[in-house]
């Protein structure tokens, strides 16, 4: 199943100008089979979520977050409290309680604004499910950088996502997963058991 799992709309991150309509639509066009809404620290509640599925039953609809941390951001799926990310939060107090709720973290555009991103996971004691290796946002030597991560680190699950803004980029990258996804349980366990492949949407 072909997932973008990091999108964000104009409802709920003042920096996108995707209607979350226009999002659907721009989804379906690309080809995609699900969607992962991850506004900047804020989770999507389940009747916002209805309200789409209602409008496109033919997409698989869910919510995740880009967490603000301190040190990068991470996006973060299977949630249950969203409060109990708050923006600012260390990477290693973050992966625990995202697992605490039984949910996986996955590291948006790793090494992107010069961040360390080693350092980072080292010194935070960071326990990631998988990184980011490409996006709209991630550059040429971005994602050379992130193919070297995974070989590094082997355990690390690979997402490919739009990171989009505007409707125009939705699904130029995606997750290709060897899973049936439907719900939030099992796009955590499709992240954690690396049944994902990142891709680049040729018609895009």
């Amino acid at each position: 199943m072909k997932f973008d799992l990091h999108l964000h709309t104009s409802r709920h991150s003042p920096d996108s100008v995707t209607d979350p309509l226009e999002l659907l639509d721009a989804a379906r066009a690309a080809g995609l089979d699900g969607v992962v809404i991850t506004e900047h620290d804020y989770f999507w509640p389940e009747e916002e979520l209805a309200e789409l599925r209602a409008a496109a039953p033919d997409l698989v609809i869910l919510a995740g977050v880009e967490v603000t941390g301190r040190g990068g951001d991470m996006l973060v799926y299977g949630i249950k409290d969203p409060f109990a990310l708050p923006k600012g939060i260390g990477w290693g107090e973050l992966t625990r309680e995202v697992h605490r709720q039984g949910g996986a973290c996955v590291a948006a555009h790793p090494n992107r604004w010069g961040q360390p991103f080693e350092r980072v996971v080292k010194d935070a004691r960071a326990e990631l499910d998988g990184i980011e290796v490409m996006s709209n946002n991630m550059e040429a030597d971005l994602r050379r950088q992130a193919a070297q991560l995974l070989q590094r680190f082997p355990h690390f699950a690979q997402l490919g996502n739009s990171d989009s803004h505007a409707p125009w980029s939705v699904g130029c990258c995606y997750t290709d997963f060897d899973a049936v996804i439907r719900t939030n349980a099992e796009l955590v366990e499709a992240i954690r058991g690396r049944k994902g492949v990142a891709k680049v949407n040729e018609s895009k």
